[in-house]
């Protein structure tokens, strides 16, 4: 595996014209961000040894390198998932990668179902925290003392300094954001009435299928991370609907640009 992440990263080194700074996971249709890169070169998943592809509609599988307000970044413009059938290390591998490439700080993105009554479709969440419903975890296994330590404290996983200053610029910009814990699960079922309500029970403001795993790893090997989400559908009580995938890549690219402000400010002032 330590060979792989590494052959990755000096693939994508020799791609930089300096070193990155942040790097940039963007989930379910929220792939807007993009738009605000200052591109350098585009590299499809395909092309970097021994990464995944995706295989989700709303995930294009190109990694983006360039520059946000001056700042060096990578930005991977689709992710991949558990319920895509690769394990936990191929999930998590593009996340190892940015840190042998040098990035210290990880902004990390969803699209997700809202649990907390307050909340309402369309609503931006920053998390705060998370649960972990996979049934596994990224770190099972021979740990890479290289990327961090066997038993990593989980007390703050989210960088307070990045929730205060998004919601300092939230202010500055005119918008709403909403904060809370995300709950991680494995899909690709969208989830049941009783299983939203389980969820909330246990503390859970938003859950999605995605972003847990990343975040998990980012934090070993100490990133500094930042996590957003788009609440794209409801679970709570007597507003469930169905929903499609079609509908949750719908309504996340109609918040998109105001997540992108956030980040693309977060990002300028690293």
């Amino acid at each position: 595996m330590l060979q792989k992440i590494n052959e990755a990263a000096d693939y994508l080194k020799r791609q930089f014209a300096a070193q990155p700074k942040a790097g940039i996971i963007l989930g379910t249709g929220l792939g807007g961000l993009v738009d605000e890169i200052d591109i350098r070169k585009s590299i499809d998943y395909k092309d970097i040894p021994h990464f995944p592809l995706s295989t989700v509609e709303g995930h294009s599988g190109r990694m983006i390198l360039g520059t946000i307000g001056g700042v060096e970044i990578m930005a991977m413009q689709g992710r991949f998932h558990y319920y895509e059938g690769y394990t936990m290390q191929q999930v998590t591998f593009p996340v190892r990668v940015m840190k042998r490439c040098g990035i210290d700080t990880l902004f990390v993105s969803n699209a997700s179902g809202g649990l907390n009554p307050d909340f309402r479709v369309g609503d931006i969440m920053v998390i705060t925290d998370h649960i972990n419903m996979f049934g596994t975890n990224p770190l099972i296994g021979p740990n890479l003392k290289e990327f961090g330590p066997r038993f990593p404290d989980m007390s703050e996983v989210y960088s307070k300094r990045l929730i205060g200053r998004a919601f300092e610029i939230a202010a500055s910009e005119g918008i709403s954001l909403k904060s809370g814990c995300y709950v991680g699960t494995t899909g690709p079922t969208f989830e049941t009435p009783s299983e939203y309500k389980m969820f909330r029970v246990l503390g859970g403001d938003a859950v999605g299928m995605s972003t847990v795993p990343e975040v998990i790893v980012a934090h070993h090997s100490g990133m500094e991370v930042f996590g957003i989400s788009i609440i794209t559908d409801s679970g709570v009580p007597g507003e469930i609907v169905e929903v499609s995938h079609e509908e949750v890549q719908k309504v996340a690219a109609a918040a998109e640009p105001l997540m992108t402000r956030v980040i693309k400010e977060l990002v300028a002032g690293l």
